[in-house]
């Protein structure tokens, strides 16, 4: 290509293709790269996997049908109790005496009531319970945990203390709370969180230990910078994905120990799924009546699962390695 049909192309002059640049060293030391946003990145990586996509969708619904179907659709448990037809009924039985619509679609209870409805009432609070609990001892467990494996005074302390409350069996202490007090929502998530940030907080303490002699971190201690702030600013952020990965499992955990409690006689006295469970116990080897038990049992499964996997893959998203 000869410089006319260069000229052409372009349609640029002979001194604009061909200007002399001069040479400087702070231009020079520019490094001209596409911006980085991490949670942005997160968000690519987790919704790249299709499988993300409909086990987020199934948490949406699942927390839309326990939130805001309760609001629109009032409950009353003994709205049937004195039509004894109506009592232990199937769906298709439930929906040809009652009427052909989803309140019956799971068939009805002991009192004659919609265990469809029960159902979704009861995962509002088992649901409420998991995530106000985690919050509490994701918390404390963080922060605790982070100071505890940056100075060796609290490590000391921290150390005796946790040898104590690990070698108690966590499902024998929170029953002896809650049979100590009356068995209600707030004492559960007292008998929950009492001691429940401490293996966090050993975790946390753990992985903060690992990272804490690196290079950047010894340069902030010479600089004068305090543990607590290298904790928190260099040391947590981090930490995202593993801390992300932390509620994956604590959240679905309380969701089991408030079912097993329930099942066992020691849950709240509330409705929640532990409580339907309970209360259909004897339903569950009765013909005809199996629907009262395996209905919150499938639902406390289901959203025991959803949790988990989506809060896993989150965690898996938020690793920094998965962003490359």
């Amino acid at each position: 290509m000869n410089d006319k049909e260069l000229f052409e192309k372009y349609d640029m002059s002979a001194e604009e293709l061909f200007a002399r640049i001069d040479h400087n060293e702070l231009e020079s030391e520019k490094i001209t790269a596409p911006r980085y946003s991490y949670w942005k990145s997160v968000f690519r990586v987790f919704f790249r996997k299709k499988s993300n996509i409909v086990m987020l969708a199934l948490l949406g619904v699942i927390i839309a049908m326990s939130y805001l179907y309760p609001t629109f659709v009032e409950y009353d448990k003994y709205g049937n109790v004195l039509d004894a037809a109506s009592k232990h009924l199937r769906p298709l039985a439930a929906m040809k005496l009652l009427g052909y619509n989803i309140h019956w679609i799971l068939g009805t209870g002991s009192a004659g009531n919609s265990t469809f409805d029960a159902v979704w009432y009861g995962a509002q609070i088992s649901i409420s319970l998991a995530f106000v609990c985690a919050l509490i001892n994701l918390t404390i467990g963080v922060v605790v945990g982070a100071v505890w494996g940056f100075s060796k005074k609290v490590d000391a302390i921290m150390m005796n203390v946790y040898n104590v409350v690990a070698n108690i069996p966590y499902v024998l202490l929170i029953s002896v709370l809650v049979m100590l007090f009356s068995p209600s929502f707030w004492t559960m998530v007292f008998a929950l969180t009492v001691t429940g940030w401490i293996s966090i907080a050993y975790f946390i303490r753990t992985q903060v230990i690992i990272i804490r002699d690196r290079e950047y971190n010894l340069a902030s201690k010479c600089l004068g910078t305090s543990t607590p702030k290298i904790a928190m600013k260099n040391i947590l952020p981090f930490m995202t994905s593993v801390i992300v990965t932390l509620a994956a499992t604590e959240i679905p955990s309380y969701i089991s120990y408030e079912v097993f409690l329930a099942y066992i006689g020691m849950g709240l006295s509330d409705m929640s799924l532990g409580r339907l469970i309970y209360e259909a116990e004897g339903a569950m080897v009765t013909p005809g009546w199996e629907f009262e038990f395996w209905s919150p049992v499938a639902v406390s499964a289901i959203v025991s699962i959803v949790l988990y996997v989506v809060g896993q893959n989150l965690g898996d998203a938020s690793d920094p390695r998965t962003h490359m």
